[in-house]
């Protein structure tokens, strides 16, 4: 599989070359130390996988939708120093697939691109006990139907938003907005719809995403 390393760090694109280099089957084709270089190197070269710490200077984590929306077909695995669990959400969210450290080991770093070259999400251990920490479960995070497109909601849906990731019910938050169970449940599901998501988990998620919530301080609550 053909790899691009996108890294400001010379010393980092070099090493993770290095490392890559001599894996079977794995080739660095390309490398970018910017948001407009990795647009170029998108369109110049052919990729499957592209390793990145969006965290690093002239980088930032719009570029991800901006390459997918050139080359839907490519994956991208972060591997930044440690971040909060908001921050890796947004980056899932963005269009990353799988997530590592900068201080994982070897191994895991070329498993993590043999992984996601193949179509399959990989963790580190720390990223996914970030993750784990935070209450959100990988597994129901619904990724493949988030899009680029903008998401418009109304004033209520944000609220019974905010109210879902607070851990409230349905019928907790029909009683705090003097509407009935049954509105709820409608802007519940309607809510689902526009986010592109099939479970509670989903809209805490974008609830965090978007900053409407802290990571910290949301409970999932039960589906009525």
């Amino acid at each position: 599989m053909n790899v691009l390393i996108a890294d400001n760090n010379d010393l980092i694109r070099v090493g993770l070359q290095t490392v890559l280099a001599s894996t079977v089957g794995i080739q660095v084709v390309a490398e970018a130390s910017s948001n407009e270089q990795l647009l170029e190197r998108v369109k110049a070269f052919d990729i499957d996988v592209i390793l990145i710490d969006y965290t690093s200077p002239n980088f930032s984590i719009d570029v991800i939708p901006q390459v997918l929306n050139e080359k839907n077909h490519l994956k991208f695995v972060a591997i930044t120093p440690d971040q909060s669990a908001h921050t890796v959400v947004h980056a899932l969210r963005s269009g990353v697939m799988s997530h590592i450290k900068k201080d994982c080991d070897l191994t895991e770093i070329i498993n993590s691109v043999q992984e996601t070259g193949i179509g399959n999400q990989f963790f580190c251990g720390q990223i996914l006990e970030t993750i784990q920490k935070a209450n959100i479960d990988v597994e129901d995070m619904n990724l493949e139907n988030f899009s680029c497109e903008p998401v418009i909601l109304s004033e209520r849906e944000l609220e019974i938003i905010v109210k879902i990731a607070e851990g409230f019910t349905n019928a907790q938050i029909a009683d705090m907005l003097h509407l009935s169970t049954h509105t709820i449940n409608t802007h519940r599901k309607n809510i689902m719809a526009k986010l592109g998501v099939k479970n509670t988990a989903g809209i805490v998620m974008y609830a965090v995403k978007s900053d409407l919530v802290s990571p910290n301080k949301f409970l999932f609550a039960s589906d009525n």
